[in-house]
């Protein structure tokens, strides 16, 4: 683990072993609904000593219909997201969308997050670095591992060598997804760690419907591939009730199934080394 990692997780009591997890629900929908996840992702933790982030988007930018939900306004949301890494002692992470979001984004949260549409976008990842947090970028669904070098490039020249990439599949046709495993070891050879992303991966985009589909029956495959081939963390979208999720319902792991994952998960992470 590296030494940015180990000062995050500073405040936790976990395996060093372990595989790390970064978890929420997709957006925030309310506090009581980020509480309630918060509170029983970071007890799952504990007990299987995995380091944790919490997750959960201000705002969702990139939706496919104008009629979707957007978001609660941005410092509202993310005053509801410090809230929470400040109850439970969890570092927590969200989405920016424009240069001009880091710095305030970065007032609440401790790490920044490139979305994956925008892995290339230099003027974003050059004002994500200048506030000094740890900046998680996303491959684009466009791009290969090695291609991510370059991001990984634009941040460190920019002053910081708090960087991560996580892999979220390569676009298939028009309406699906592939993840190809080949990604984890090529990115690592970035000398940054590597999460995989469990939820986005199994997106169905494009959907004629104006919502984003998705098969998440499959996570546990993802997340088990993963591991296998060295993911040094875990992206995985939770919500108690998937069905009625404002955003990215249709990908989200139900939360009553994370405790049974994470005990698969952790056995097969202790297998391989």
């Amino acid at each position: 683990m590296t030494s940015f990692l180990k000062q995050l997780f500073a405040n936790q009591q976990y395996d060093e072993n372990n595989f790390f997890l970064i978890a929420g629900p997709c957006v925030v929908e309310s506090e009581e609904l980020i509480f309630e996840v918060a509170e029983k992702v970071s007890a799952i933790c504990k007990k299987f000593k995995v380091p944790y982030i919490f997750k959960s988007s201000y705002r969702k930018a990139n939706r496919t219909s104008a009629t979707s939900f957007t978001g609660l306004g941005d410092e509202t949301a993310l005053e509801m997201i410090k809230k929470v890494g400040d109850h439970f002692f969890v570092p927590t992470v969200s989405d920016i969308h424009a240069h001009e979001e880091a710095a305030m984004a970065a007032k609440y949260v401790d790490v920044l997050q490139i979305p994956a549409f925008l892995c290339r976008q230099t003027d974003l990842l050059v004002a994500a670095a200048e506030t000094g947090k740890i900046v998680n970028v996303k491959k684009g669904q466009f791009v290969n591992g090695e291609s991510m070098k370059f991001a990984v490039e634009k941040i460190q020249k920019a002053g910081n060598e708090k960087v991560m990439l996580t892999d979220r599949g390569n676009t298939f046709g028009y309406t699906d997804l592939i993840v190809d495993y080949r990604n984890i070891p090529i990115m690592k050879q970035h000398k940054v760690p590597v999460i995989m992303d469990c939820t986005h991966s199994l997106q169905q985009p494009n959907q004629s419907a104006g919502v984003t589909g998705g098969n998440p029956e499959m996570i546990e495959t993802i997340a088990k591939a993963a591991i296998a081939t060295g993911a040094d963390g875990l992206f995985i979208e939770t919500h108690p009730n998937p069905s009625v999720a404002k955003s990215d319902g249709a990908n989200m792991l139900k939360l009553d199934l994370l405790e049974e994952l994470l005990s698969k998960l952790t056995r097969i992470r202790k297998a391989i080394q």
